[in-house]
């Protein structure tokens, strides 16, 4: 699974100008723990964070305080390709709670903690039935089957060259819910 699969997309991003209670009412509008913060090109400089806001920005009586004064720079973001396994290692060893998703340096979405935890309490039954119907529409109909249990995909392939096995690995583990994938081809059970 990877991040382009589970992200928040469009991000909801925000420029250094902003007013800090302009980013808190983004927030709480939202339900986000953080923004990106953008270039006027849209390429990510830094994240707003709640703790940023209340940090440097709750006793502000006069609201006079921007994002750039508070934000945290510089951002950790990863590209659309990088594993849900990985980010979900970041948010645990660096203790943070939001991802930007990247495409080059262009912001194209955000992976939060709900996200992912979102992921986690899809039921092995629902992945599987999502797994199927993607290799369905591929195969142009019931060609291969898919079992999912705790997260692994196990596809039945009795003809697959390795071309196919390499596409059907790929489609199952585009599935939201599928951690790894294995392909059993004729003579493997």
């Amino acid at each position: 699974m990877r991040a382009r699969d589970i992200m928040t997309s469009p991000a909801v991003t925000v420029t250094p100008q902003v007013p800090v209670r302009g980013a808190a009412a983004l927030l709480v509008s939202h339900g986000f723990t953080a923004l990106p913060v953008v270039d006027e090109d849209k390429r990510i400089i830094g994240i707003v964070t709640e703790a940023d806001l209340l940090r440097n920005g709750y006793v502000d009586e006069e609201g006079g305080k921007t994002v750039g004064e508070v934000m945290t720079t510089p951002a950790v973001a990863v590209d659309a390709d990088a594993q849900g396994t990985v980010i979900a290692r970041m948010f645990v060893d660096d203790h943070i709670r939001c991802v930007p998703i990247v495409d080059g340096s262009e912001v194209v979405g955000v992976v939060t903690r709900r996200d992912l935890v979102r992921v986690l309490a899809r039921t092995d039954t629902t992945v599987a039935a999502e797994a199927q119907r993607v290799l369905d529409l591929y195969g142009g109909g019931r060609k291969w089957t898919v079992v999912v249990r705790d997260g692994e995909a196990v596809v039945g392939a009795e003809n697959a060259d390795e071309e196919t096995e390499r596409v059907l690995t790929a489609l199952a583990g585009s599935v939201a819910g599928v951690l790894r994938v294995r392909v059993l081809t004729e003579g493997e059970r």
